[in-house]
């Protein structure tokens, strides 16, 4: 029987390993199975951009996959056994269970609230295109004159504020941050932030916490009440609890802790990549949640795969995070570059170039997302041993 190998989610880290797995392994041996709730690959660092209004188009999971020998299972995942390798999901008209050889775990993550009253009743979010299409909806029916008020400092925050006030400068827009926003950023390129800000008219709360939400306000930590006919958290991620509740070894994050091959380190046949890893970066530190660590988690994560089934010697990948790309808006963006260890470089790109730039790495990450099996090689790897279960296992 062939080796089974099951991948949970197509954002981008499944997507890429999938395409990866099937590209590289021989599908005489191998039977790979992606599992995504949504039909369609969600480009996520786009998804500021379609709640502001914009039409963005979504590419169909059947057809990237289609021709590539990767199977797709239209699903929600509800539960994970490690014990007897298997994956419960509901979907399709029917509930049903997935068996696999290996394991994984892409399934990203989603807005974390922080357990603020109010969030969950009232805040909106750009974390998924179901919550980004309510935000867009919403949005679409205030009038001149509405108030905005984003939430979070980090890369989603100034993203949606900055693509918010510029699609919409009737509206108007606030940021509200625990700290000052870029604080992260070279002096040059923080003044720079500054400047957008100014530009296009986005009030800055520095320093300002927000305790709770109500229909149309804020309440800042101090009591300050800040107006909010729209509320967008985007004060951090966190991951869904069914790592933690399969039995995985999790971190108290909620994320799998994995061995520097991204693999579980108490369930030897499960992998995890994305955001849903907790995987330690070559600075010793945890791998922010982010496209760049999904990347780089999930070419680890299928190379050690590959590398083990097939009897050779696992290689390492690089584990390093190299820098921010932030819009401010569609004309105007700011890449920074970051050392070792993760501190700012003086160095910064930003302006139209720094637009285009990001804009050719999105595009060139949906166009790989879409040939998922590009430069298939004319030979694949073949396992190591005979395709069945216990010999497959027995290289673990």
């Amino acid at each position: 029987m062939k080796h089974r190998i099951v991948v949970l989610g197509a954002g981008y880290a499944g997507a890429f390993a999938a395409g990866n797995l099937a590209r590289r392994l021989s599908p005489a041996d191998t039977e790979i199975t992606v599992v995504n709730a949504e039909p369609d690959f969600v480009e996520r660092m786009r998804l500021h951009q379609l709640a502001s209004g914009q039409d963005l188009t979504f590419r169909k999971l059947a057809d990237v996959f289609a021709g590539t020998g990767v199977r797709l299972r239209l699903a929600r995942v509800t539960g994970v056994d490690p014990e007897r390798r298997t994956v419960a999901v509901t979907g399709e008209g029917s509930d049903g269970e997935l068996a696999y050889d290996t394991l994984l775990y892409a399934l990203g993550s989603s807005v974390a609230h922080h357990d603020v009253p109010g969030v969950a009743e009232y805040a909106f979010d750009v974390t998924g295109r179901s919550s980004a299409l309510r935000l867009r909806e919403r949005l679409a029916g205030l009038g001149e004159g509405g108030t905005v008020l984003v939430v979070g400092e980090g890369l989603t925050g100034i993203e949606t504020a900055t693509e918010l006030a510029e699609s919409r400068p009737d509206l108007s827009v606030a940021l509200a941050a625990r700290g000052e926003p870029g604080a992260w950023l070279s002096p040059k390129a923080r003044r720079h932030l500054s400047r957008a800000f100014d530009r296009l008219g986005v009030t800055v709360h520095a320093h300002t916490g927000i305790e709770a939400v109500e229909p149309t306000r804020a309440i800042a930590a101090d009591g300050t009440s800040i107006p909010a006919d729209v509320t967008v958290w985007s004060a951090g991620f966190a991951v869904h609890p069914l790592a933690a509740s399969s039995g995985l070894e999790v971190a108290g994050t909620g994320q799998i802790v994995v061995d520097r091959t991204m693999r579980s380190v108490s369930h030897p046949d499960v992998y995890a990549a994305g955001d849903c890893a907790y995987a330690i970066g070559e600075n010793g530190r945890p791998l922010p949640m982010s496209c760049a660590s999904a990347g780089v988690t999930n070419m680890q994560a299928t190379a050690a795969i590959i590398a083990r089934l097939t009897g050779s010697e696992v290689p390492v990948t690089g584990l390093k995070y190299y820098g921010n790309h932030i819009s401010l808006g569609r004309r105007d963006a700011i890449f920074q570059m970051v050392d070792g260890d993760v501190r700012s470089k003086s160095w910064y790109l930003g302006g139209r170039t720094a637009a285009r730039l990001k804009s050719g790495i999105l595009r060139t990450a949906g166009w790989g997302i879409a040939h998922p099996t590009f430069g298939v090689p004319k030979r694949r790897h073949r396992l190591a041993t005979a395709p069945d279960r216990a010999g497959v296992r027995a290289l673990a």
